[in-house]
């Protein structure tokens, strides 16, 4: 039973963080991009720290004890790698449709195993390459060479994935020597809420009047999809294991496309169709192809 509803967890986890792409989208008629990503990550702080405060209060000393530098630098590069990919997203729905820039994100996946062989000469499974290969076929297909603006927009997002998986990567180092989720959580989402109000006050007009005009889209980024979502994500992977639970949540492309398809009119060419189906084909592909093993010749 457990198992049964962290699997509807996960899949309730990546239909919010589908739809997400919705309310980042109309969010930003009034207001930027760092605007809008201050005010909703800040939500999603004030969300996340009464759980924090309510389940692991207790645990911070012992935690603590096994060195508060080395937590305090950690968080710095989560929060520093959630900014920056939570950046370029935002900045690129400015330029690209949701679809495009939803499954250009899920670029992390077959990403994630590249840089950790990369940087910490841990072994990579084969099917990472071809993986990838599939991914690049269908970047070439969802983006529309001949406009300048989407090309734009999908390479923010594409440079985004690549900060996606530095903050993976980062949280799985922090996570297996502090056992604080919702600590981490709520300390992300504050130093990403500080450096996007940072930016928004230089290059943004931070307008309160404005900003309350798009309440409804930040509400919905920021307690669903920033303390909400959250929280389903740690139950889910409690309970299953990181690569089904890779496959649930690299459908997150899937639920953005259809909800931009039916409440923002986007509809995706043939081309675009054959974009979708090569990077989640590539995706699913670097997940499912390393649970398979070998058989045991019988002598």
């Amino acid at each position: 039973m457990s198992k049964s509803l962290s699997l509807l967890s996960a899949l309730f986890c990546t239909f919010i963080w589908g739809t997400t792409f919705i309310a980042q989208d109309t969010g930003m008629d009034e207001i930027g991009p760092f605007t809008f990503n201050a005010v909703r990550f800040f939500i999603g702080f004030l969300v996340i720290i009464p759980l924090a405060l309510f389940f692991e209060q207790k645990k911070l000393n012992w935690e603590f004890k096994k060195g508060l530098k080395p937590f305090l630098f950690l968080s710095f590069l989560i929060g520093f790698s959630l900014f920056l990919g939570s950046a370029l997203q935002q900045v690129s729905l400015l330029y690209t449709d949701v679809a495009n820039a939803a499954f250009f994100t899920i670029f992390y996946v077959p990403m994630v195993p590249i840089i950790i062989f990369l940087f910490r000469k841990k072994s990579i499974h084969w099917s990472v390459w071809p993986s990838v290969v599939l991914c690049l076929i269908g970047a070439y297909f969802l983006t529309n060479f001949y406009d300048a603006r989407i090309r734009l927009g999908d390479s923010l997002v594409l440079i985004g994935a690549l900060f996606w998986s530095t903050h993976i990567i980062f949280v799985g180092i922090m996570i297996s020597r502090y056992n604080l989720p919702l600590t981490i959580g709520a300390v992300q989402t504050f130093i990403v809420s500080l450096f996007s109000l940072i930016t928004g006050l230089i290059y943004e007009e931070f307008i309160i009047e404005k900003i309350l005009r798009e309440i409804d889209s930040i509400l919905y980024a920021g307690i669903l999809s920033g303390g909400l979502a959250f929280v389903l994500q740690i139950y889910a992977q409690k309970n299953i294991t990181p690569a089904p639970a890779a496959i649930i949540f690299s459908l997150e492309g899937v639920f953005a496309t259809v909800a931009a398809w039916i409440l923002l009119n986007q509809i995706l060419d043939i081309n675009n169709l054959l974009g979708c189906f090569f990077i989640l084909s590539g995706v699913l592909l670097s997940q499912l192809l390393p649970l398979f093993k070998k058989p045991i010749k019988n002598i």
